[in-house]
């Protein structure tokens, strides 16, 4: 049987949080282990440039990005790991889609229509502040896809929409020119749902709630002790759907330890000593990996020559597909 292609990627645009972690470099770490996977992992550098231009932290995330996955467990032997922007190709298929994709689909985007929503609460102007970079985010996306034909991308489920729209781009492009993409399917696990942060929103490096996946032991403890909850006393009964200490607690532990956890919600655990519990969790888990995250970052050259070496497996399958593509819609050599 023939192995299913699995893609996915982080946004180099900030240091990686345990929202990070949870959402998508677990998931896919994971899926890549298995026989019948060809995984594809890539720094999202290109995006990153929609919503950061400090150059010296783009250079600096892109690193602590690449360590992160490393750290966490992926086998470059068996997985090809990249840089978006040291393929090529990915900009060339990014316009190709471009031309075939309507308007009104980007009009649907969530993070445009979010931003259009935010502009007009504050009497601004709809497209106030609006790059094409924000706008157009959803093509790139699917040409990170596309450029692969991946049959499986694992994302959090904020970004199902950009798989649906990857699918409605690629079909659209098939119905032109012939058969040549996969239609990709989104991957969300029971844990790829989107992880509370330190104020209950979302767990993003736009809220400024984040706690860092890879802090040492006394400041992941001062992060998680900062988790806002409610005023309820030891003793009272606390609602785990309605807290993350638990939202963040289930990301990390065994369904035996969840159920156990829930009851001592129900018996009244105080907010202290379930954010000790939470820290001896995570810290547990996370503690080798750390380790390892830290030999990276202190040898970054070794971190370049396994992304050149990744970079060169992934273009080596791009350049066949966007040879095919120049053909079909007529960009060919004059013979």
């Amino acid at each position: 049987m023939a192995k299913q292609i699995v893609l996915t990627g982080v946004t180099t645009s900030g240091t990686p949080h345990l929202g990070n972690y949870v959402g998508a470099i677990r998931p896919a770490i994971e899926a890549s282990r298995e026989d019948n996977t060809d995984a594809y992992f890539f720094l999202a550098d290109y995006h990153a440039l929609i919503k950061s231009q400090d150059a010296e932290r783009m250079k600096q995330s892109r690193l602590e990005i690449a360590a992160t996955w490393l750290a966490c467990g992926l086998d470059t032997d068996k997985a090809t790991f990249y840089r978006q922007s040291d393929i090529p190709e990915i900009a060339e298929l990014n316009w190709l889609l471009t031309c075939v994709t309507a308007k009104g689909l980007m009009n649907r985007a969530h993070a445009y229509k979010g931003a259009v929503d935010e502009n007009l609460a504050n009497e601004q102007d709809p497209d106030f502040g609006i790059t094409m970079g924000l706008f157009c985010y959803p093509v790139l996306m699917a040409a990170d896809i596309l450029a692969f034909n991946a049959h499986k991308v694992p994302v959090g489920r904020d970004q199902i929409q950009h798989i649906e729209m990857a699918r409605d781009i690629a079909g659209r492009f098939n119905h032109l020119y012939g058969e040549h993409f996969v239609l990709p399917e989104a991957i969300v696990g029971e844990e790829g749902s989107i992880l509370k942060g330190l104020d209950g929103r979302k767990m993003s490096k736009s809220y400024n709630n984040t706690i860092p996946l890879f802090d040492t032991e006394k400041k992941l403890q001062k992060g998680i002790n900062k988790i806002k909850t409610n005023l309820l006393e030891p003793g009272e009964v606390k609602d785990p759907n309605d807290s993350s200490v638990f939202d963040i607690y289930k990301a990390f532990a065994t369904p035996e330890q969840t159920a156990e956890m829930r009851n001592k919600f129900a018996q009244g655990i105080g907010w202290g000593d379930a954010k000790k519990e939470l820290f001896a969790l995570v810290n547990g888990q996370l503690s080798e990996s750390r380790e390892k995250y830290l030999e990276l970052m202190a040898n970054p050259a070794h971190v370049e020559e396994i992304l050149q070496a990744g970079a060169e497996k992934a273009r080596a399958r791009a350049r066949g597909l966007i040879a095919d593509l120049r053909n079909a819609v007529g960009l060919v050599n004059f013979k």
